[in-house]
């Protein structure tokens, strides 16, 4: 199952380089485990520096939901699709 690592940051509403900084290590660190077969303890790492589960970084997103996040704000929108 492919990893949705990028689109959860862009998602989230955040950048490589800032979840990089949260996570105390170089953006090219960063891309580089996100770029290839990252171990369970870095994806909890990544998870927590998100801010989400480590599951929500594998599974698909739920085709009946759309999920925003607010250009002005930055908070994540959830709308439902009918």
């Amino acid at each position: 199952m492919p990893l949705r690592i990028k689109e959860v940051i862009k998602e989230r509403g955040t950048t490589v380089q800032d979840l990089a900084e949260r996570m105390g290590i170089t953006r090219v660190g960063l891309s580089q485990h996100i770029n290839g077969n990252p171990s369970v303890e870095v994806l909890e790492r990544i998870a927590s520096a998100i801010g989400c589960s480590v599951t929500e970084l594998f599974e698909q997103p739920n085709k009946d939901v759309l999920s925003l996040t607010c250009p002005h704000c930055g908070k994540s929108i959830t709308l439902k699709v009918e």
